[in-house]
């Protein structure tokens, strides 16, 4: 059996992933990419927590702001760290009252990622249980993480797996994967998940180069491997700008096609807040603007 990519396979998906801006200036240039991304008529935006929920207010303030000025529908990312479940289940309901309908349930990282995850005594201790106590506060729809090359905490591949479809049984309705360079690593995956009987929508995290050293190292911690042939092709590529963004688009737009091809239908795009390359990389997948005469991007000016 084969894992399910999308629920609609006669057009692109999309969804794009904002984190919070933490100056006026980094707010102002958010809502620059979001009304830049807006016409493609994404499925959903979603916005980050900082490590250790550091975050937390800028992430409500910007869901909201979302959902009041613009025509996009939010999703909201709800970590385990640094909250008790009474604390997560009281923000859950305001997101629900505030008519966000759509949460990102991770584990989430610790402040301090030298001294490890530690789950909080009187918190979700993990994801898993994170997901279960969500789907008792109200019918959200839930996201959730997967890690075609194993997450760094996972001991094999198989546990991966296992730890995956218990959050789907716990009430996960959609899994996003981490960002990876090579379709194939996406393409097992799938087929693994296949197997074990998980057919939810695995939707593939996207990454475009922006910077390589950068990539490089959110790579290193996430665990997702870098082929040697992108070293090469981005060698030299940091002090040059021009040259970096036509590489990068072509290289992302090259992977999501091979994974079209292969049937997938929908994409989740790490943006980084910047709208360039996301906005490139979906054109050249045929993705055109949905605009009515006479309308902004948003519902209301930025």
């Amino acid at each position: 059996m084969t894992t399910n990519t999308t629920t609609d396979h006669s057009k692109l998906g999309m969804s794009f992933e904002f984190f919070p801006p933490k100056t006026d200036k980094a707010e102002e240039s958010l809502w620059r990419t979001i009304e830049r991304l807006a016409p493609l008529s994404p499925r959903f935006v979603s916005v980050t927590y900082g490590a250790g929920g550091t975050t937390r207010e800028r992430t409500h303030a910007t869901v909201t702001r979302i959902r009041q000025e613009t025509d996009l529908e939010p999703a909201a990312h709800l970590t385990c760290v640094a909250a008790s479940r009474d604390e997560i289940d009281a923000i859950a309901r305001t997101y629900w009252d505030a008519g966000i309908r759509h949460l990102v349930a991770l584990r989430g990282d610790a402040p301090d990622a030298a001294n490890g995850y530690e789950p909080q005594a009187d918190g979700y201790a993990y994801a898993v249980d994170l997901v279960e106590g969500l789907r008792k506060v109200a019918d959200f729809e839930l996201s959730v993480a997967a890690y075609p090359e194993t997450h760094p905490a996972a001991p094999n591949a198989d546990f991966e797996i296992d730890y995956l479809k218990r959050k789907i049984d716990a009430g996960a309705t959609r899994a996003i994967t981490q960002f990876f360079f090579d379709a194939d690593v996406y393409l097992r995956f799938r087929d693994k998940l296949g197997a074990a009987g998980i057919d939810i929508p695995l939707v593939p995290g996207i990454m475009p180069i922006t910077n390589f050293a950068t990539a490089s190292r959110f790579a290193g911690m996430c665990g997702a491997s870098i082929p040697d042939w992108m070293g090469r092709l981005y060698a030299d590529l940091d002090d040059d700008a021009e040259s970096r963004q036509l590489v990068a688009a072509t290289h992302s737009a090259e992977l999501c096609r091979r994974l079209q091809a292969e049937g997938v239908r929908e994409f989740h795009f790490y943006t980084l807040n910047r709208a360039e390359l996301t906005w490139a990389i979906c054109r050249l997948l045929g993705a055109a603007p949905a605009l009515r005469s006479g309308e902004s991007a948003l519902s209301a000016a930025v």
